[in-house]
């Protein structure tokens, strides 16, 4: 469903990318890992079309760069680590939002659209908070938004970046487990994480990535080893298995 080849990214003096290789299958849910500063973020961005970039991005076996914005907003859906919310919008004008790559220039929506928000609203479990002000919302139920409105894109791909992030450990597990379900609708995955036990848990398959270049790619029971956290994180860990999943403990 969506596969870089040899693709880098240069911002300003700084290589970001590095001849980056990897696919996702249709269906799967991959996360981007590594250190600050890996490349994870311009990856997703890169697949966006946000940023420029040297090699080959396929989304769906079409060139990423000869879609067009719009037509490439329909096909993929991002979440980035912090989407604008403003605060004095109802949660269903903001999920509606979401249909802004289906709409004409000076269009306003028909009732497929206002019908495909109101089908995420009731996806999310959001329709209690419809008239609810973004202002007003938890943390947990402010991202079950932001997912509604990416959901409502009706894209065949969802790149999350960092889904997690200000959650607290409940709400990590109900936002992750949320975008599991969503797997259900067919949905390919493509999200960065931080935390190497989840992203074990909860993805297909890990792709490591350290100073812009791909230095690992395969199962959590492959790429979590305790030698590649300590050579590309620098931290000592101990690496427990417990069937298929995989957790990473801090040792001091």
């Amino acid at each position: 469903m969506i596969e870089l080849v040899d693709v880098s990214v240069t911002l300003g003096e700084t290589r970001a990318l590095r001849e980056v290789s990897f696919g996702v299958a249709r269906g799967e849910w991959v996360a981007l890992i590594g250190p600050n500063g890996a490349g994870k973020t311009t990856a997703l961005r890169a697949i966006c079309g946000l940023v420029s970039y040297d090699g080959s991005i396929s989304v769906d076996g079409a060139e990423a760069r000869t879609l067009g914005r719009r037509r490439l907003a329909r096909a993929v859906a991002l979440v980035p680590q912090l989407p604008e919310r403003p605060p004095d919008l109802t949660v269903a004008e903001y999920v509606l939002l979401g249909r802004t790559p289906h709409l004409g220039y000076f269009a306003a929506e028909s009732r497929d659209d206002r019908t495909a928000a109101t089908r995420a609203l009731v996806r999310l479990e959001l329709l209690p908070f419809r008239d609810r002000l973004l202002g007003s919302l938890s943390g947990g139920e402010l991202q079950r938004a932001v997912l509604a409105r990416a959901l409502a894109q009706d894209a065949d791909v969802l790149l999350l970046d960092e889904p997690t992030s200000a959650l607290d450990l409940g709400r990590q597990q109900q936002a992750l487990e949320l975008v599991h379900a969503l797997r259900d609708d067919g949905l390919t995955i493509l999200s960065t994480m931080h935390d190497l036990t989840l992203a074990g848990q909860y993805s297909d398959r890990l792709v490591l990535l350290d100073r812009g270049a791909v230095v690992a790619d395969g199962s959590a029971s492959k790429v979590l080893s305790a030698a590649n956290i300590a050579s590309f994180y620098g931290a000592r860990v101990r690496v427990l298995e417990d069937g298929e999943r995989v957790f990473v403990l801090p040792v001091r």
